[in-house]
């Protein structure tokens, strides 16, 4: 019925203006209600996000197409639309990343909340003007990288310090329940609230808003947070940490008269241009990709899965159909570059060695926690050949890859077209593309280029379990929080012009669909989390980076064990 009479409306005919009230009275009876039950059935879990954006793009363009006949009507009659409230969302600044966000604003949408999206990169100024001039009632803020947890701190103390009194939302990868309690919530004298996925964004705003249920929602939240703080408080025991002397003796050990070091077939930088999407499109990772749709479970046991199958099955051939039209549209580019140059450890850093004899150096960071008798405290640099056993060459290797190049214009024509079901799905996909592209080129370097592994013949299950010999370590991330060593390895690969990957302010890479970092080659490298470091080794990082304490405290904000 809607898409008769939108069409019937588009047509803009004697006739349809006629129909006007018939369109009117189906945009805000109906369908409107629809929408609310679709909501309501997403926030109980009997309807799948995949499904809540589906609907969500027929109202968008049934509402569109009717709009302009709606604002004439409800001028004439003086009657104002009325919804449950209005929320502006914003990536924040030096963030690129919006997917959750944008989820997050087509769930609330489908529940009769106006969404004001800023969009991404927004600073702290905008946002605040704009939630005053456009009078909202909450402010939601997201980010993905680890820079933008400093940043939401803020704008929660801008918050307090300009007098603001709406609730602040607080979403995005990196944040936590724990970091919004300890970090965010003490700055804002009022409602702080975390949200973790989409399906609690409704309840939660309609707390936040209601008169009646703010204030126990609130008491509720506050408590928990309380509670958060004080366990944090406790985890921060001095005799917790050990002195960064004794976490550098207790070092990961590796004979290094025994370990054979492969010689690479280059040394220097390598470029791939335009490569298949095609090829790559074969190293997917599937798994997250249901999970960025909010659908748990690992591919393919998530089309047996009794609740889920049926629409998981759904979801996969609509990413199949949009696969498809990527590669043979080729609606994106995949760069990459690699590079591997000879390499030693001196202490916890990494030094390097270009063509050109130029000294670059990786600073890593090192476990500072007391660990139980034969567990170490180890640091990313105890996988390279120490300098000072230096009987033969070492080397370290890095990369840049993406798969965005030319996403914005697609993402463009899809809002044009109201259709954030394709612009969610294109993001996503390229998401998973840059993973998997970074598996594709690791593969490439182990087997071809490095060629430590020249024999290595795994499946793409034996790849995504990491089954391989080496890691890739990426700045910002468990091994290495510190995103600023992004500065470091864009400059060796010279990023930028070999790739088209640009750095933000916060340094999130741009396209967002873009993967970096380190390969370590020797067999008995392995991923680990530096967990919580200590003022003294905060103050020597700095010191071997040549930057001020406060920088370094910002960079390394979450990982402080003080």
């Amino acid at each position: 019925m809607v898409k008769g009479i939108v069409e019937f409306i588009e047509a803009d005919t004697e006739e349809a203006r006629k129909k006007f009230p018939q369109a009117l009275h189906v945009i805000e009876g109906p369908l409107m209600s629809g929408m609310n039950i679709v909501g309501d059935l997403f926030g109980s879990g009997k309807m799948f996000l995949p499904q809540v954006v589906k609907s969500a793009r027929v109202m968008k363009k049934a509402v569109a197409y009717l709009l302009p006949f709606m604002e004439e009507e409800k001028r004439k009659n003086g009657t104002v639309a009325k919804n449950n409230g209005k929320i502006l969302m914003a990536t924040v600044k030096g963030d690129v990343h919006d997917i959750g966000k944008n989820i997050v604003g087509v769930v609330l949408a489908c529940n009769n909340y106006e969404i004001i999206d800023l969009g991404v990169m927004v600073p702290c100024d905008k946002i605040l003007d704009e939630a005053r001039k456009q009078n909202v009632d909450i402010i939601g803020l997201s980010g993905l990288i680890t820079p933008s947890l400093d940043e939401m701190v803020h704008v929660a103390k801008e918050m307090e310090r300009q007098k603001f009194t709406i609730p602040l939302m607080i979403g995005g990868a990196t944040t936590s329940r724990v970091h919004t309690a300890v970090k965010i919530a003490p700055h804002y004298s009022n409602a702080v609230v975390h949200v973790n996925d989409a399906s609690k964004s409704v309840p939660a705003a309609s707390s936040l808003i209601s008169d009646i249920l703010r204030s126990d929602f609130m008491d509720k939240i506050n408590a928990d947070y309380a509670h958060v703080r004080e366990q944090n408080k406790n985890a921060q025991s001095a005799n917790k940490f050990i002195s960064l002397a004794e976490a550098r003796k207790n070092n990961f050990p590796i004979d290094w008269k025994k370990s054979k070091i492969a010689t690479p077939t280059f040394t220097g930088n390598k470029n791939f241009i335009d490569y298949p999407i095609a090829e790559i499109a074969t190293y997917i990772d599937w798994t997250p990709f249901f999970h960025a749709w909010e659908m748990k479970g690992s591919y393919p046991k998530i089309f047996n899965d009794p609740e889920r199958g049926t629409e998981a099955k759904k979801l996969f051939d609509d990413a199949q159909k949009m696969l498809q039209r990527i590669i043979s549209e080729k609606m994106l580019q995949a760069n990459a570059v690699i590079g591997i140059y000879p390499a030693n450890a001196i202490g916890d850093d990494i030094e390097i060695s270009t063509k050109e004899n130029k000294k670059i150096t990786f600073h890593t960071l090192r476990q500072q926690t007391r660990k139980p008798a034969g567990q170490y405290n180890e640091a990313l640099s105890d996988f390279i050949l120490p300098q000072n056993e230096a009987s033969q060459t070492d080397y370290l290797g890095g990369f840049a890859v993406t798969t965005g190049i030319g996403i914005e214009k697609w993402l463009e024509t899809f809002a044009k077209d109201f259709d954030d079901y394709s612009s969610i799905m294109l993001k996503a996909l390229a998401d998973r593309l840059a993973e998997a592209f970074a598996e594709l080129m690791h593969k490439k370097v182990r087997k071809e280029f490095w060629a430590y592994a020249k024999d290595e013949n795994l499946s793409n299950d034996e790849l995504i379990k990491e089954g391989y010999a080496g890691i890739r370590p990426a700045p910002g991330y468990p091994a290495q929080p510190d995103h600023t060593e992004k500065i470091t390895l864009f400059q060796l690969l010279d990023v930028e012009k070999n790739t088209g990957i640009v750095l933000t302010e916060g340094l999130a890479m741009f396209p967002t669909a873009a993967v970096s970092g380190l390969y370590f080659a020797h067999p008995e490298s392995h991923y680990f989390g530096l967990g919580k470091i200590t003022k003294e080794q905060v103050e020597d990082y700095a010191k071997r980076k040549s930057m001020t304490m406060e920088e370094a405290e910002r960079w390394l904000s979450p990982s402080l064990g003080y």
